[in-house]
């Protein structure tokens, strides 16, 4: 059972690393163009901030140096895309705001947080409380493939949905639910059986949609549900 166990960790390692590798081209574009043009930092902040969650969770939870592994790949990844962002953002505005954001939800906020679970929790009860931070805060970045599923269906083509990163939610989703019915962790679990199912709805409604064409630009349009996205989104999931 350990080794069934460490096979799907180390599995939901290397497809949740390539899930938060997935805006690489976006931030490519952008270091080449110098200009963030109409993409958002929004997603990467929150990405950021729940990359920092797991990567405590794993910590804390005994048996868990897996989810904390990749969770700290994530946040090195994400803090390079946020550094890229600052450096080209478009106008001081968003420069600004940008830097606001990450100081409040990226910096303030994870050090409070993870300091008062510190001094005032202890044991079990600050395991569970972290499990339930890591769920809200996946959770919301769901907003993301949610807003991509609604515009395939009102445009009726999948330009705005990229397919590898419904694929990468789709396998990713699925390897993490196994490994947490293995470990019998629920926080785990929850998050990634969503991202599962929804890794699913975009996959089918991908068959659906696709038309026999040349679709070049579907990820220059919206790579991971960045362009045009709402204020509240970033991964990877878990994890």
């Amino acid at each position: 059972m350990f080794s069934i166990i460490t096979l799907f960790g180390i599995l939901g390692n290397i497809t949740t690393g390539l899930v938060y590798l997935s805006p690489a081209k976006t931030f490519w574009r952008i270091a080449r163009n110098r200009s963030t043009e109409e993409f958002e930092s929004i997603p990467y902040i929150c990405k950021l901030l729940n990359a920092y969650q797991w990567v405590y969770y794993g910590i804390i939870k005994p048996n868990s140096v897996l989810v904390a592994t990749i969770n700290g790949f994530g946040a090195v990844v994400e803090l390079v895309f946020i550094v890229i962002f600052l450096m080209f953002a478009s106008t001081q505005k968003i420069r600004v705001r940008t830097a606001i954001l990450f100081g409040v939800l990226d910096l303030v906020f994870p050090a409070v947080s993870f300091l008062l679970m510190q001094l005032i929790l202890h044991g079990q009860l600050r395991i569970d409380i972290s499990g339930m931070f890591c769920v809200v805060f996946s959770m919301i970045t769901y907003g993301s493939p949610l807003s991509a599923m609604k515009t395939v269906v009102a445009t009726k083509s999948v330009e705005y949905m990229p397919f590898l990163l419904s694929f990468f939610l789709f396998i990713n989703g699925g390897v993490w639910t196994v490994y947490a019915f293995l470990t019998e962790d629920y926080f785990i679990g929850i998050p990634n059986g969503t991202g599962f199912l929804l890794g699913t709805a975009q996959l089918i409604l991908y068959v659906t949609y696709m038309k026999p064409r040349s679709s070049e630009k579907i990820s220059d349009n919206l790579e991971d549900g960045s362009k045009h996205e709402p204020l509240i989104p970033s991964s990877n999931l878990v994890s």
